[in-house]
């Protein structure tokens, strides 16, 4: 339980400040500090980030950092493209879908590198 809580936690300030989404912190935490599998860990992600997504997007949105317009088509969209997901992810085995999303995050890691070192 003392798991849980820290992963929402640090998912929940990750999210609200980064705005890269709680399943960055919470895949991983599910699948090393609570054992879950990856299909498991994906899943749960998706229905804990929801209150996430709602306090964060309201609180940006006092700050008038949301652009309502962009955001509703983004969601709306990624309905479609999430139902997909959830469809190939369940077609991949738990180390295939695992080594998927470290990939992922690697290559997310390095634009984020490579954007501060050309910005910097």
């Amino acid at each position: 339980m003392i798991g849980a809580i820290a992963i929402g936690l640090v998912g929940g300030v990750v999210a609200g400040m980064l705005g890269v989404g709680g399943g960055v912190v919470f895949v991983p935490g599910l699948v090393i500090f609570l054992g879950l599998g990856q299909h498991q860990a994906e899943a749960t992600s998706l229905l804990a980030i929801i209150p996430v997504a709602i306090v964060g997007t309201y609180t940006q949105d006092r700050y008038g950092n949301v652009r309502r317009g962009d955001a509703l088509t983004l969601g709306l969209l990624s309905v479609a493209g999430a139902a997909a997901g959830v469809v190939a992810a369940n077609a991949l085995s738990g180390s295939v879908l695992r080594d998927a999303f470290a990939a992922f995050m690697v290559i997310v890691a390095a634009q984020l590198v490579r954007r501060a070192l050309r910005d910097g």
